[in-house]
């Protein structure tokens, strides 16, 4: 019996349906850190978070404001393209449709490019942002998102693999065009859904 058989069969045990796995995942209670890069530190006094490009009104939000906006917490799977899953985690932040109805997308926004410290950015369309789960996020677990897994403030895009949902958010990008980011760039798939196993270049 294969590693991944055996976790399979361990989640039947405990009452888990195995089928909750998308295709070459394993199921974890940890919550491994995978970076490139020092972790940043920030503030949440110091934390701006900028959405511009394809809006009607390009804004600068202060912790504060994003908290006012009305937080929500919702609890779901998250799934890493390295092969691991954890299920029904919780997470406290804005829903990204919300922030939207701020700022206004224009009719020929199409795709969502965030921006992260140290220049990072990934991809999304914006359709896909749009989902009704799909959170700016600051609290993990009913506790303050740690600095190592995105905090002050990440994205959190529970129905792609989780390099999907950049650490560290600085800015959201609304654009008419697609632009692959850092890991997308480097082999990853543009898109990178855990059903169909969209983890690199051509699959």
């Amino acid at each position: 019996m294969t590693f991944f058989q055996r976790n399979r069969q361990k989640l039947i045990e405990a009452g888990i349906d195995p089928a909750r796995l998308p295709p070459g995942q394993y199921h974890t209670e940890r919550f491994p850190v995978l970076h490139v890069g020092d972790v940043p530190t920030i503030a949440r006094d110091d934390f701006r978070l900028s959405v511009f490009g394809a809006v009607a009104k390009p804004t600068v939000f202060t912790f504060a404001e994003l908290e006012a906006i009305g937080p929500v917490e919702v609890i779901f799977d998250i799934h890493c393209v390295t092969k691991w899953s954890r299920f029904d985690t919780t997470w406290r932040g804005v829903r990204f449709v919300d922030l939207m109805r701020i700022v206004e997308p224009l009719p020929e926004a199409q795709h969502v490019i965030e921006h992260a410290a140290y220049g990072y950015t990934t991809n999304i369309p914006l359709a896909d942002a749009l989902h009704d789960d799909v959170l700016i996020a600051w609290e993990h677990g009913g506790e303050p998102l740690e600095a190592e897994h995105g905090g002050p403030v990440r994205m959190v895009v529970p129905h792609l693999y989780f390099w999907k949902s950049a650490k560290w958010l600085e800015g959201i990008e609304l654009s008419a065009t697609d632009e692959p980011g850092f890991w997308e760039r480097n082999g990853y798939h543009n898109y990178g859904d855990p059903w169909r196993e969209q983890r690199y270049w051509g699959d």
